[in-house]
């Protein structure tokens, strides 16, 4: 199976959401968006617990071989067109470099104090992505890159408000501490391969509640950046948009139960999700707010700092 045919079987495999919104991308940029994904679940995967050498080794050998991507070292078998996607679209050291950066949080098992220090995670592990997929739309306009963080942003809050559980279960519990204070649940600590104690429930399920609340935030923020894009792209992005954040809705028809079961949204859903997309996306182009897209090099870069609402 050629390196394309794996990024997009890894795709399908681990997130049917972004899989379905990225078939409709143009073609190239499909692809090139199926590898970037690729790359990211692999080093998430490399980082597990259960995997082939411990956490902290993975990380280091994951940083060494991102330097020797950007300096011109010949890349491995399964990095060659990673490589390849990362120069010809010029994303920058910096986005997949923040990437690590957040999954050495990870690796550390860093508590959340404050949600500042939870959006700082989640700029990390979710917008860098964003700013990667920027190169690989074509984006033009450096403008756009906030966009693309808050898109981010509200997707890593609503994964965290549905994986409570889950996490928790695997030793995380990404829930900001002065969240948990605020509803009588201060100082939680996860307990690998063991359930969320029942008297922290309420208190994660107002937290999440909370968390939920700013991504829909940043969610409604993210919809300016849809001028930035060409019109396919644009349809995409609205579409993973529209399904992420109707698993905030899920997750407000079950009042916020973080022991409820993984919130999904149906495939009938995202149809449907894919085809109000295209819908408001042609809306936008009948009374455009910009000019007409043009696809050239993005030499911004954003850091975390500036992804504030």
């Amino acid at each position: 199976m050629s390196g394309g045919l794996e990024a997009r079987a890894s795709i399908e495999r681990h997130s049917k959401s972004f899989a379905l919104a990225s078939r409709l991308l143009p073609p190239r940029a499909g692809r090139d968006a199926a590898l970037v994904y690729a790359w990211c679940r692999r080093a998430d995967d490399a980082i597990d617990e259960d995997g082939p050498e411990p956490p902290a080794v993975a990380l280091e050998r994951l940083r060494a071989e991102l330097a020797a991507l950007y300096t011109g070292g010949a890349p491995a078998q399964e990095t060659r067109e990673f490589c390849e996607v990362l120069r010809r679209t010029r994303i920058p050291w910096r986005y997949p470099a923040e990437l690590l950066a957040g999954m050495e949080m990870d690796v550390s098992g860093h508590v959340y104090e404050t949600i500042d220090d939870l959006l700082v995670y989640c700029y990390r592990v979710a917008s860098t992505v964003g700013l990667m997929m920027c190169h690989v739309m074509g984006v033009s306009d450096a403008a756009a890159l906030r966009y693309a963080a808050h898109l981010g942003l509200g997707m890593q809050l609503t994964n965290i408000c549905r994986d409570v559980s889950e996490d928790w279960q695997r030793g995380r519990l990404y829930l900001p501490d002065e969240l948990l204070a605020q509803h009588g649940c201060g100082g939680l600590r996860p307990r690998p391969g063991t359930p969320l104690p029942a008297n922290a429930r309420a208190a994660c399920s107002a937290a999440a509640r909370e968390l939920c609340a700013l991504a829909d935030r940043y969610y409604a923020s993210s919809d300016a950046g849809l001028d930035y894009l060409s019109p396919r792209s644009a349809v995409a992005v609205n579409a993973a948009r529209r399904i992420y954040s109707a698993i905030d809705a899920e997750l407000a028809r079950r009042d916020w139960d973080v022991v409820a079961g993984r919130a999904v949204v149906s495939a009938r859903g995202k149809l449907w999700l894919c085809a109000v997309a295209t819908v408001s996306t042609l809306a936008r182009r009948v009374w455009p707010r910009r000019g007409c897209f043009r696809a050239v090099p993005l030499d911004g870069v954003l850091h975390e700092c500036d992804v504030s609402l």
